[in-house]
């Protein structure tokens, strides 16, 4: 069992683990986690999450996928101590996460951002910036940072009410890396973006996950997480249905799929050594794969046709045929 104790970081002010048993590899880690909502006269309601037990290792994008309802919200609430589980535990940087302190590590883009609308991007970064006590010239220099990070140089005095959705979500991410987090949460992160905006943001989560950062996003834009994420969870009805990493989760393996080049059309039905034998070149052997957007859906299917099972995956990594 991962001890609560901490001990301040004379220098940053940190919060640190003290017990070695704590891996500092592991950011976020939930046992058995369950979440149910009950009525006034405190029958069960809805049971939101049922015994999640995850890993979130530094420095992964991890994803958490599943159709409204499924218990995103409710583990991203968890996580930062706006809820309290019903059973299990949820560990943040190896402290529960009620622990309030740990949040000064934490940055957090919600689905709306609620910003005050008459304050410029500088003055808002500003205002966020005090809240973590930062030193005048420090906070300066890294709404400056932030302000270009997230291309909005040319409306840094600009009043919020005069952003765009687009606009006011880039801020809304500026406002989220303030304190220089190590574990950044973002809901839905390109809601409202077109698709140049959408390249730039997804650009700007794998340069935070290059600079060390652990980021976890929700979104229901599944080729965005297939673009971005190294491992995914797909809840259902606040069961955990598939976990793994994105590239084998979407292998089809009993499938094989040969790419070719140099071919004449009579030998591109014939086998490896043949395709020697006609002079072709063999570019890849690999495994298809499907995508995200099919593996989502079918899990979300089997899951409707059998409740309470954990999908297989197998039908659902098949991609479509024409």
């Amino acid at each position: 069992m991962v001890s609560e104790t901490t001990a301040k970081e004379p220098k940053t002010g940190r919060l640190e683990q003290t017990n070695p048993d704590y891996d500092p590899n592991v950011v976020v880690e939930t046992q058995n986690l369950t979440k149910i909502y009950r009525d006034f006269w405190g029958r069960q309601k809805v049971r939101a999450l049922n015994a999640l037990d995850l890993e979130i290792r530094k420095g992964e994008i991890f994803g958490l996928l599943g159709p409204n309802g499924s218990g995103k919200s409710t583990t991203i609430k968890l996580l930062l101590g706006l809820l309290f589980p019903t059973q299990g535990r949820a560990l943040v940087f190896g402290q529960d996460a009620s622990e309030v302190t740990k949040n000064e590590r934490i940055g957090y883009l919600p689905e709306e951002s609620y910003l005050y609308k008459y304050l410029t991007a500088e003055e808002t970064l500003d205002f966020y910036g005090r809240l973590f006590d930062m030193p005048a010239k420090i906070r300066k220099e890294r709404v400056a940072e932030l302000i270009e990070q997230v291309g909005l140089t040319f409306a840094k005095r600009r009043q919020l009410k005069e952003y765009s959705k687009g606009m006011t979500r880039r801020i809304g991410l500026a406002q989220a890396l303030i304190n220089d987090p190590e574990l950044i949460l973002l809901d839905e992160p390109t809601s409202g973006l077109d698709p140049m905006g959408t390249r730039e943001m997804k650009d700007m989560i794998l340069k935070l996950r290059d600079q060390g950062k652990t980021v976890v996003m929700c979104s229901h834009l599944l080729a965005d997480v297939q673009d971005v994420c190294d491992r995914i969870a797909i809840l259902y009805q606040g069961d955990l249905k598939e976990l793994g990493r994105v590239d084998n989760l979407l292998q089809v393996s009993d499938e094989t799929q040969i790419r070719s080049s140099g071919l004449t059309a009579a030998a591109q039905d014939e086998i490896r050594e043949v395709i020697k034998k006609h002079g072709g070149n063999v570019v890849s052997v690999e495994n298809p794969r499907s995508t995200l957007e099919d593996l989502f859906l079918g899990i979300v299917r089997e899951s409707q046709e059998r409740p309470g099972h954990r999908s297989s995956g197998a039908d659902a990594k098949k991609p479509k045929t024409e």
